[in-house]
């Protein structure tokens, strides 16, 4: 396995539906990689038919030497590497801290349209103890969302309402 003391996780572009595969091409190179996914009903030829499904479609995340990106790039399914420019940018350190608790959980996390910035809190019990998002009402539930500012994507999981911090007021949004 590669070292992780001075590596940062890099958001990567993969080629449509190629999630799996190219994830599992960094991993026989030695990467660490994350491909976060949840469990969606479809209806197929053999009726309706659980699948896993990424949770960022067309991304997922690996833990490496920027400088030493080359071999990331030579991986069959990669786009680029997410940045600005031509300069990749690794992915906010409490943001990627946040999706891993949340998909470390065992709840049911989904996708969820990207919220900007905003009043952010952080849950205080519960096994989502100290990870920070957004609490909104969904169909009278309270959600939790956390957002990847550098993608612009949020993935969401219901809450309760007492593991929220009682000292930080949440912003309740009707979605």
């Amino acid at each position: 396995m590669i070292s992780r003391h001075t590596d940062s996780w890099f958001a990567i572009r993969v080629k449509s539906n190629r999630e799996r595969v190219t994830a599992d091409a960094l991993r026989g190179k030695g990467f660490e990689v994350c491909l976060p996914a949840y469990r969606e009903h479809r209806l197929g030829s053999r009726g309706r038919q659980a699948a896993e499904v990424p949770l960022f479609a067309g991304y997922l995340f690996s833990c490496f030497d920027i400088h030493n990106r080359l071999p990331i790039l030579t991986v069959p399914g990669i786009v680029h590497i997410v940045g600005f420019g031509k300069a990749p940018q690794p992915v906010d350190a409490n943001e990627m801290a946040s999706v891993f608790a949340l998909i470390q959980s065992g709840l049911r996390v989904t996708p969820h349209p990207y919220l900007p910035v905003g009043h952010r809190v952080q849950l205080r019990t519960g096994p989502l103890r100290g990870v920070e998002g957004i609490v909104l009402a969904h169909k009278g539930e309270d959600r939790f969302v956390v957002s990847l500012t550098l993608l612009q994507r949020s993935i969401a999981v219901d809450v309760h309402r007492q593991w929220i911090a009682e000292a930080a007021a949440p912003v309740v949004v009707n979605a």
